[in-house]
């Protein structure tokens, strides 16, 4: 009451900003007729001069703004006769505030990213422009190039199809285009490089986010991940799928759908023993049984197949749940994948370990200024603020919206309303009226595709099954009589336009089949139509068997049903259905965003380690790292580590002896700890300092670093790996009252203390027991080759009865088997 009293009186922080803007666009349209009586080169030649100020003489960015919006205008006003709008320079000015700018469906918000993207791409640095699809990046850096040149930049778009030396070559351009899947996937496959001159992004310095609500809200609860094979073995999926087919719902075990999990009851757990063959599914040797049956579950009774994932030549392909897309190449985790693969009875592909992993929130964090777009933002403004600090403008459309949104329809069950809505689509056919239809799956797209066959209605289906004519069926939904079922969030980015016929038939007609959980899918769907003041109207026909209703809030509609004593067919329309639809997903929403949060939270742990990690690796890459410093340093710290863990004096030599090759002489009269530890390190550095004096101080520093890369890299696959198996069971910690996420952390910071041990440790033993030949360019590529076979030093468990390939002649179980302190992480792995 007291907010809604003060915004009033003072108007809402939104106005207030707004106000701001409109200020700055007054004095940048005030310089219109000055650019306008330039020439072409007149022109180039402003914004150079402006460029040359904030490269040369130090100006900031802010003091060139208004010149550089004004400059662009008029060369896109010239290129394209587009000239941009007083409300796309506010974007554009929000945008270079590093806040998110919500602007409605059709409002121009690439061109919009064209001011803010020219104006920073000044201090020198790439600008990344990240969109949703590949199309959309393709398009979008085609659409500008002409642009983008005209003012003096390079402009390049990163698509899935673009080759590694090509890659680099684009992000080497001012301004690139790209998704935000290539671009993190280029980030972690940038940190397994052994070149720094083979790494994509050598910066991240400004991102502008297309679609910012898909991308850092939607796909926010996936990891971008990196794998590779664990060498696991493949059975026990069918078994655990033939297990779970066996077993009945509510008697062996209840299915929690707000939450996603499954349960077993004591009858269930008793039957799976029987099926199994075992006495306690939970003891410790069944527990891999008991993860495997677990997945089988979920597989069978909570992914539905043309909903979840399809079945695409013999393979299981995710479809993405927001975007309703094919997510090629993507992989559930933890088994999951292969019990569907199970449950489909197609090839089970072999179970991975995460290699490089990272969240879409860290990724995007590592940017020095984050900014974006899109037309639905409000509804998870808190969101964006606490896990982004980014602030979201609402900017008024061009031409006011005219658009009807009508409340809206419930029907009692699924067949009533599917008939509902091809009668009125049927309707609208007769009449001409465009309509496109919102479902929320494929299987239910692929069910009023039917419907409609049978009534004789031509139309066209989008769904995930053939995205790659998506822009061009899309861009055609508002032609006279064509009817359009797509999945929600079908061919965003792409404008629907309308002609005057259209509009004199009302628009292009939006009808939901379904409501999201989200409101700001629906709210996308809805702003397909009324783009730049067209007319249009947008409903949505509702069940009592839709999974949201169903879930969260059927039985206030039954009861209501029931006593008004409703036929079949008959439905009910108010604001009431539609305000009681939006707190259930209010409920959704608030579930989903404590999930996110959860993943980040899990994933600020592992970040500070990843972010720890690749520093190391880029000093290791830098030709100028004083990599014989460091390994002196580690060598003098493992020493005191070793003697500390040695209780027995005699077993000192031995131990030297068997770890790093190496005869110590005359230790055994030193008493003093310090001074042993002294005169270990000075023999082992001699004895190392001998060896590598065969070859020439630039060979020698080759080899160190490319030991310590290789090293390091085994390593940290290896250590994803047991923070992989951490995660996994850290929540069971909460039955012994215990909290997970506390406990997560303490544990992974004991497992990366054991990860920098062991790396100082195998660091060390491969460089001492290297063998060298005094042929200095015979053995630098010999000892390459080596470290090339070192790989699978970790993560490989056969390579533990390979020979070692230090050169000691020895497997590498009888090289470094007994070796080393003899606990933690590298006790576990023998």
């Amino acid at each position: 009451m007291f907010g809604t009293i003060f915004g009033a009186i003072f108007g809402t922080r939104n106005s207030r900003m707004l106000k701001t803007y409109e200020k700055r666009v007054k004095a940048i349209n005030v310089l219109e007729s000055q650019y306008q009586s330039l020439s072409d080169e007149e022109l180039k030649s402003a914004f150079l001069a402006l460029k040359n100020r904030v490269l040369e003489q130090g100006a900031c960015l802010e003091d060139v703004l208004n010149d550089s919006f004004a400059i662009t205008r008029e060369a896109s006003r010239r290129l394209y006769d587009k000239r941009h709008h007083d409300v796309q320079l506010i974007g554009g000015m929000v945008l270079h505030d590093g806040k998110i700018a919500e602007m409605k469906t059709g409002e121009g918000k690439t061109l919009v990213a064209s001011l803010a993207a020219s104006l920073n791409a000044m201090v020198g640095k790439s600008v990344h422009i990240v969109t949703v699809n590949d199309y959309l990046a393709k398009r979008d850096a085609q659409d500008l190039k002409e642009l983008y040149e005209f003012l003096g930049y390079s402009v390049g778009a990163i698509t899935s199809d673009v080759g590694e030396e090509e890659r680099v070559q684009i992000y080497a351009s001012d301004i690139v285009y790209g998704t935000n899947n290539e671009f993190g996937f280029d980030y972690l496959r940038d940190n397994m490089k052994y070149s720094l001159e083979q790494k994509t992004q050598k910066v991240h310095y400004f991102a502008i986010i297309d679609e910012v609500d898909s991308i850092l809200i939607d796909e926010a609860r996936t990891p971008l991940i990196i794998s590779g094979p664990t060498n696991k073995k493949m059975e026990n999926y069918q078994l655990a799928n033939s297990v779970a087919q066996k077993l009945e719902n509510e008697k062996d075990f209840n299915i929690d759908e707000k939450s996603r999990v499954i349960l077993l009851t004591e009858e269930g757990i008793q039957k799976a023993e029987q099926l199994f063959g075992v006495d306690n599914l939970y003891n410790i040797e069944n527990a891999s049984l008991a993860h495997h049956l677990d997945q089988a579950l979920k597989a069978n009774y909570l992914f539905i197949k043309d909903k979840d994932y399809v079945l695409a030549n013999g393979e299981v392909v995710i479809v993405d749940e927001f975007t309703g897309r094919l997510s090629e190449g993507r992989r559930f985790s933890e088994g999951l994948h292969q019990a569907i693969e199970a449950k489909e009875n197609v090839a089970i592909k072999e179970e991975s370990q995460t290699l490089a992993d990272i969240t879409f929130q860290n990724y995007f964090r590592l940017y020095d200024k984050l900014a974006g777009m899109t037309g639905t933002a409000q509804t998870e403004a808190g969101e964006f603020l606490q896990i982004y600090n980014l602030d979201v403008v609402s900017i008024p459309t061009n031409i006011p919206v005219q658009r009807k949104d009508l409340n809206d329809l419930i029907y009692k069950s699924e067949k009533e309303k599917f008939d509902a809505v091809v009668a009125k689509i049927e309707e609208l056919y007769q009449k001409g009226q465009p309509v496109l239809v919102g479902t929320a799956s494929i299987q239910k797209s692929e069910l009023l595709h039917e419907l409609l066959k049978q009534r004789r209605v031509p139309h066209t289906v989008l769904n995930a099954k053939q995205h790659t004519k998506e822009a061009e069926i899309i861009k055609d939904a508002g032609k006279k009589g064509a009817v359009t079922i797509a999945t929600n969030m079908a061919g965003r980015g792409v404008d629907i336009k309308i002609d005057d016929e259209i509009r004199e038939l009302g628009g292009l007609y939006i009808i939901g089949t379904e409501r999201h959980e989200s409101r700001r899918i629906d709210n996308q769907l809805r702003g397909r139509s009324g783009r730049q003041g067209d007319p249009g109207v947008s409903q949505f026909y509702l069940s009592l068997e839709d999974n949201l209703l169903r879930i969260f809030g059927s039985d206030k509609f039954k009861n209501v049903m029931e006593k008004l004593g409703m036929k079949e067919g008959e439905h009910i329309e108010s604001s009431l259905v539609t305000r009681t639809v939006e707190n259930a997903q209010k409920k959704v929403e608030s579930l989903h965003f404590e999930s996110r949060k959860h993943l980040l939270e899990y994933d600020d742990v592992a970040n500070e380690q990843r972010k720890a990690v690749y520093s190391l690796r880029n000093q290791l890459l830098d030709e100028n790292y004083a990599i014989d410093e460091r390994i002196a340093q580690d060598q003098k710290e493992l020493v005191g580590q070793i003697l500390q863990e040695i209780d027995d004096v005699e077993q000192i030599a031995p131990h030297f002896k068997e770890a790093f090759g190496i005869e110590l002489e005359n230790i055994q009269s030193l008493d003093d700890t310090e001074a042993l530890c002294d005169t270990i390190v000075e023999q082992l550095t001699q004895k190392y300092d001998q060896k590598m004096s065969m070859i020439d101080a630039g060979a020698r520093q080759e080899i160190e670093r490319l030991v310590y890369l290789q090293t390091l890299d085994n390593a940290w696959r290896e250590h994803l790996y047991m923070m992989d198996n951490l995660k996994t069971g850290i929540g069971l910690r909460g039955y012994n009252q215990k909290d997970p996420l506390v406990e997560y952390k303490k544990e992974s910071y004991n497992l990366f203390l054991e990860f920098r041990a062991l790396l100082k440790s195998e660091t060390l033993k491969i460089l001492h027991w290297l063998k060298l030949q005094p042929h200095q360019e015979e053995a630098n590529q010999k000892a390459k080759k080596k470290l090339e076979q070192s790989a699978p030093l970790f993560g490989n468990k056969t390579a533990r009865n390979d020979m070692c390939p230090c050169g000691s002649g020895k497997k590498y179980k009888q090289c470094h088997g007994k070796s080393g302190p003899k606990k933690g992480l590298l006790a576990q792995k023998q």
